[in-house]
């Protein structure tokens, strides 16, 4: 059992895991010797395995664990969550924009009686569509599943070791870990940090797969947009139904046919193209809730520098 561990996804990180590992002892070691650091590689295709299996012979204290191939970022922080001892939990990057230097601030913080501390970072050194898209992220994420979650925090923060125990009770495939930590519901408190730049590398979260991780999070914590689309439909159904009373009435006082092909066509394509689009929601819906039914394992590992006990 370790008193304080640190769980970090690692992807395409090279560059910045000598450096991240200087900065995590000194700053970790101004609370407890007795410390842990858990460092997932996400099988980014560089050398980063071959550091932390390094740094690993080097200090007992850092413990790798590599999967058998990709499955994202917070699939690694659930990784870590599952294999750590701390009493404390915390919860970084690898890129060094979350500062080490930060976390005796977040565990003084905690020790006022709060089982999680949120690092909220004052101003961002991101680039504008960055930030431009994680803004749209959060308000519409918090639109949709009626939280209200703050856009200057990410994954940074420190968690007491009975959030982090409720967390592994949370087995779902979609992985979103603000979303679950939020949902837990335990007292929780921010405080503002530091955000630095890149140490190195560029971001790997594409416009692509921001979308995608915002549609997958949304579906995974919301069914909203299914009682949106219901509402479309029986919208749209009673302003055609009005819209058709008013026509015959019109007709009928003024004696004139009821014309207008193309009007109809219109219509018609208009309407199915909302039949087709509310069956996509449903089908998207399905598909997540058929995958969650094979009850598939969150990660494989491939190896570890240490034996579970």
């Amino acid at each position: 059992m370790a008193h304080i561990s640190v769980v970090i996804p690692v992807y395409k990180a090279e560059a910045c895991l000598p450096e991240l590992y200087r900065r995590l002892k000194d700053s970790l070691e101004q609370i407890s010797t007795d410390f842990e650091c858990l460092m997932i590689e996400d099988c980014g295709g560089d050398g980063s395995w071959r550091l932390i299996r390094q740094l690993a012979e080097e200090d007992p204290r850092i413990k790798g664990i590599q999967f058998s191939r990709n499955f994202g970022q917070h699939h690694g922080i659930t990784a870590g969550l599952d294999h750590c001892t701390g009493d404390w939990v915390v919860v970084m990057d690898c890129d060094l924009q979350d500062a080490p230097e930060e976390i005796p601030r977040l565990y003084a913080k905690a020790q006022e009686g709060f089982e999680v501390v949120l690092a909220r970072r004052a101003h961002r050194k991101d680039s504008p569509r960055k930030k431009l898209s994680s803004i749209l992220f959060y308000r519409l994420f918090n639109s949709l599943t009626g939280m209200n979650y703050d856009a200057s925090v990410g994954n940074f923060r420190i968690m007491s070791s009975k959030v982090v125990e409720n967390c592994r009770r949370m087995r779902e495939s979609l992985r979103f870990l603000p979303g679950m930590v939020e949902w837990l519901g335990f007292p929780a408190a921010s405080i503002e940090v530091e955000h630095g730049s890149r140490y190195a590398g560029e971001s790997t979260y594409t416009l692509a797969r921001l979308i995608r991780l915002a549609s997958d999070t949304i579906i995974a914590y919301s069914d909203k947009p299914l009682r949106m689309s219901v509402k479309l439909g029986f919208g749209i159904a009673g302003l055609s139904f009005i819209a058709g009373v008013a026509l015959l009435v019109y007709a009928s006082f003024h004696d004139i046919p009821i014309m207008g092909w193309s009007s109809l066509i219109i219509s018609l394509y208009f309407l199915g193209g909302i039949i087709i689009a509310n069956l996509g929601i449903i089908g998207i819906y399905l598909g997540k809730t058929f995958d969650e039914t094979k009850r598939r394992p969150l990660y494989i590992i491939n190896h570890t520098t240490f034996e579970d006990d």
